[in-house]
């Protein structure tokens, strides 16, 4: 049916809110401690890596660090999230 315009809803407090909580819940879940953060820090600056490449070695060390029965995020679930990066061929 041509002409037919999309139909939006807009959200209710209650959802907007629940929807900030969970955020909230995430950025807490993925909180790395003082020393995972030096290495990420690190990290970051010596291979050069984007925003997207920080967020996606954070989530497979809290993968990591879930499959391991761990509450938090160490070094060590880093460090092997780290050595799944592929490597770059130079030269």
């Amino acid at each position: 049916m041509p002409g037919l315009a999309p139909v939006h809803r807009q959200q209710s407090r209650a959802e907007s809110s629940t929807h900030l909580r969970r955020i909230g819940e995430i950025r807490q879940f993925c909180k790395l401690q003082d020393e995972g953060q030096s290495l990420m820090r690190a990290a970051m600056s010596q291979m050069n890596l984007s925003a997207r490449a920080y967020h996606r070695i954070l989530k497979l060390a809290r993968t990591i660090a879930d499959l391991t029965g761990s509450e938090e995020i160490q070094s060590a679930h880093l460090a092997e999230a780290f050595q799944y990066r592929p490597k770059l061929m130079m030269g």
